[in-house]
C-alpha cells in the first residue's frame, strides 16, 4: 500500500473454556483481553465473571440449598403453566403438581445438602421475588425506560425494585413486550382470509427481548435496561458476548449464558435455539428497509447493548447514504473534533447551510426521504451538538456549527 507492506496476524478469540488468559501465574494481577487498539488489564469483577462462564453447566442451573420453594412467586408460576397449556395442550407435564412442574422444567431440583427441593438459579430469577432474587443476585435490576417525549424524562418506566409487581424475569418479560409491541406500525397479514396480527417484526422483537435476558450476566453491574424512544428500542444487558460479536452476526452457534432460562422460554414458544435469533432480526430489519441494528460489545464493565432503529434507510442507486460514513471536522486546530457522519447528514447539514430557515418536511421532500428518517436524523444532529434551533419552529432557523 502506497509503496509499503502491510502484515496483517489474525489471532483467533480464545474459547470461553481457555478464559481468562494471564501471565506470571497470576489469575487476578496478569489477566490481559484484547479489545481493538490494545490489550487491557482486567479488573478482578471481569477475570470472576470468565470464570463463571468456563464451565458447561451454565451459573443458572446450580440449586440454591439455602433457598426454600416458599420465595418463589406462585401466581407467576401458574400464570407461565397457563401459556405453555395454551400454546401446548395436552403436554405430559400438564397434569404434574406445582413442584413436579417446575423440576421439570429446570426451575428447581434436590439439593445434596438435604435431599429437599429447591429452586434453581433459573427458577428463581424467572419465578421469584425481587426482593428474594437480589439475596443471591445482589447486581440484579431490570428496567424499563420509554422515553417517547422529549420534554419529559420518563413518559413509562417499569423497575424490578419498585415493589408494585414481582420484579421477576417472567413477569418482566411479558409486561414489556406488551408496552413494546401496541406502538408497532405494521400492517397485519392475512393468510386464508384470516387476519395475522404477528409480524415477523414482532418475532424480531420478541426473539431481541430474550436474549437479552437469556445472555444477561446477573452478577455484573447496572443490570439490564431497555429503552423505547420515538425510533429507536435499546436493549443492554451486563455480560459480553460469548461466542464474541463476529460468531454472533454469522448465527448458527448458541451458546446461551444462561441455559436453564433459554429451555424456560422456549418451552413457552419464546426464543431461538439454533443460534439464528441476531440473523433473524437482521434481515427482519433488512426486509423492513429499517437502518440496519447496531450491536455494541463494551468489556468494562462487560455490557452488550443492541439498538433497533425503526428508521428507514435513505438510498440512492442502492447505496445506503445513511450508513456510508465521512470525516469532517469541527473547531480550530488546537479544539479540533473529528466526526464520521453519514452521507445522508451532510445533505442535511447542507440544506440548512444553503436555507437555514427550511422545514423538515422541506428537507425530507428535496432528498427524497422519509420524514420519520428525516427528524431521526436532524435529532441525532442536534444530540451531537453539530446543529441546533434558534426561535420557534415556525419562524426560528437552523444553526449549523461546522
Amino acid at each position: 500500500m502506497n509503496g509499503d507492506t502491510i502484515m496483517v496476524i489474525y489471532v483467533p478469540m480464545a474459547k470461553r473454556e481457555q478464559k481468562p488468559v494471564y501471565i506470571n501465574n497470576d489469575l487476578f494481577g496478569g489477566t490481559f483481553r484484547r479489545d481493538w487498539e490494545g490489550d487491557y488489564h482486567c479488573t478482578s469483577l471481569q477475570v470472576k465473571a470468565m470464570l463463571r462462564d468456563q464451565t458447561e453447566d451454565t451459573y443458572d442451573m446450580n440449586v440454591l440449598p439455602n433457598t426454600p420453594m416458599s420465595d418463589l412467586n406462585y401466581d407467576t408460576v401458574h400464570s407461565y403453566r397457563n401459556r405453555h397449556q395454551l400454546l401446548r395442550p395436552g403436554h405430559p407435564f400438564e397434569g404434574y403438581s406445582d413442584e413436579e412442574y417446575l423440576r421439570s422444567i429446570g426451575a428447581a431440583a434436590i439439593a445434596k445438602e438435604d435431599g429437599q427441593l429447591h429452586p434453581t438459579g433459573a427458577g428463581l430469577l424467572m419465578f421469584g421475588n425481587e426482593f428474594n432474587i437480589i439475596r443471591q443476585f445482589p447486581e440484579y435490576f431490570l428496567d424499563y425506560r420509554e422515553m417517547l417525549d422529549l420534554s419529559i424524562r420518563w413518559t413509562d418506566r417499569l423497575q424490578s425494585s419498585s415493589g408494585e409487581w414481582s420484579g421477576n424475569l417472567c413477569d418482566f418479560y411479558f409486561r414489556v413486550y406488551n408496552k413494546l409491541q401496541k406502538d408497532i406500525k405494521i400492517p397485519f397479514e392475512t393468510r386464508g382470509g384470516d387476519r395475522i396480527d404477528d409480524t415477523p417484526v414482532h418475532k424480531a422483537i420478541r426473539e431481541a427481548l430474550a436474549n437479552c435476558l437469556i445472555n444477561a450476566d446477573f452478577f455484573g453491574k447496572y443490570g439490564v435496561v431497555i429503552k423505547k424512544e420515538a425510533d429507536t428500542l435499546t436493549m443492554e444487558n451486563p455480560g459480553y458476548i460469548r461466542v464474541g460479536k463476529k460468531q454472533m452476526l454469522r448465527g448458527g452457534l448458541s451458546d446461551p449464558r444462561n441455559k436453564a432460562l433459554m429451555k424456560m422460554f422456549n418451552m413457552i414458544n419464546v426464543g431461538e435455539r439454533a443460534g439464528s435469533g441476531v440473523p433473524n432480526i437482521l434481515q427482519t430489519w433488512s426486509n423492513e428497509e429499517w437502518i440496519e441494528p447496531v450491536i455494541d460489545e463494551q468489556f468494562n464493565p462487560g455490557r452488550t447493548i443492541l439498538k433497533l432503529s425503526f428508521v428507514k434507510k435513505y438510498s440512492l442507486g442502492g447505496e445506503d447514504l445513511t450508513q456510508r460514513p465521512t470525516q469532517v471536522t469541527q473547531g480550530t486546530k488546537e479544539t479540533q473534533t473529528v466526526y464520521s457522519l453519514p452521507e445522508f447528514d451532510l445533505a442535511i447539514i447542507s440544506l440548512m447551510k444553503k436555507d437555514p430557515t427550511i422545514s423538515q418536511t422541506a428537507m425530507a421532500a428535496s432528498l427524497n426521504a422519509n420524514i420519520n428518517t428525516l427528524k431521526y436524523h436532524v435529532l441525532k444532529l442536534r444530540e451531537k451538538g453539530i446543529i441546533y434551533r434558534e426561535g420557534s419552529s415556525q419562524k426560528g432557523q437552523w444553526i449549523v456549527k461546522l
